[in-house]
């Protein structure tokens, strides 16, 4: 939470953004729309392509990634966006993500 406040000062030249969700966590889903709402509103943010990555999906009762997608609003996103199931832990899911980053950065 302490460093949240520095992350604009890496905004400046982004092409895209990686937002990590911890799929397990629903309490957190509104704080995790705030914050990419708060990312994206920024002026060096506007243009950017998102990947979201609901991570811990190899977990029992993860939340699905259509209920992250709803949960973030993502529907009113008019920037190209990618909502990518995966586990950190296995690594299920990283390459098709970043593959879908690269293929939409500029």
């Amino acid at each position: 939470d302490k460093i949240r406040p520095l992350w604009r000062h890496y905004y400046t030249g982004s092409q895209g953004l990686i937002f990590v969700v911890d799929s397990s966590d629903y309490e957190r889903l509104d704080e995790a729309r705030r914050e990419l709402e708060r990312v994206l509103i920024d002026r060096e943010m506007r243009n950017v392509s998102v990947l979201v990555l609901c991570n811990k999906q190899d977990m029992p009762n993860s939340i699905q990634p259509d209920e992250i997608r709803q949960a973030l609003y993502l529907d009113n996103l008019t920037r190209p966006y990618a909502i990518v199931p995966c586990s950190a832990l296995n690594g299920a899911g990283l390459d098709e993500g970043l593959k879908w980053l690269s293929k939409h950065c500029k």
